[in-house]
């Protein structure tokens, strides 16, 4: 694998989670004001690895699909799915993946396109910040933020067919 690219998604919490691990994580998170606390690490570890199925975890599927996808058109890369919070792989799992695979380049790309999300806007750029720096030998690009013309097209496209496909309710 010369070439990666990596979907980031934002990731869900599986509908059989049993809500007090999501509420425990939510407080250890809270407490932790940003730090990677011993506690945190492994709730998020637990919550992360959680068994997931369509039924259980239709965004995680979703996103899989939207991978499939996507590997199709860009046939000369491998393609790779990772998930911000809640589920596995992270994006850090995700890019160790592809180096270890012997990727030379990889490219980050956002399923949140809009601006001002802490995601998009601050979280995937530190971790790859932090990813450059550990594997100066890996070009990595981020695809963001998205050309709002392309956004805005692709989303007329989508109203077009929405309204050719069906009369309104």
């Amino acid at each position: 694998m010369e070439r990666c690219v990596i979907l980031v998604g934002h990731g869900g919490v599986p509908s059989d989670c049993p809500p007090k691990l999501v509420a425990d994580f939510k407080r250890l998170e809270a407490a932790a004001h940003g730090r990677q606390t011993p506690e945190l690490v492994a709730a998020d570890e637990k919550l992360r690895r959680w068994p997931r199925d369509a039924r259980t975890d239709p965004y995680k599927t979703g996103l899989e699909t939207i991978v499939y996808a996507l590997a199709k058109r860009l046939a000369d890369r491998t393609v790779l799915a990772a998930y911000n919070e809640f589920c596995s792989p992270s994006l850090e799992e995700a890019f160790a993946q592809a180096a270890g695979a012997g990727a030379r380049e990889i490219t980050v790309a956002s399923t949140m396109y809009t601006r001002g999300g802490i995601h998009s806007e601050n979280d995937i750029p530190a971790i790859l910040a932090r990813l450059r720096r550990e594997h100066p030998g890996i070009a990595v690009r981020y695809a963001w933020p998205f050309d709002i013309e392309a956004i805005t097209a692709f989303l007329a496209a989508e109203v077009a067919r929405a309204e050719s496909a069906a009369p309104a309710r």
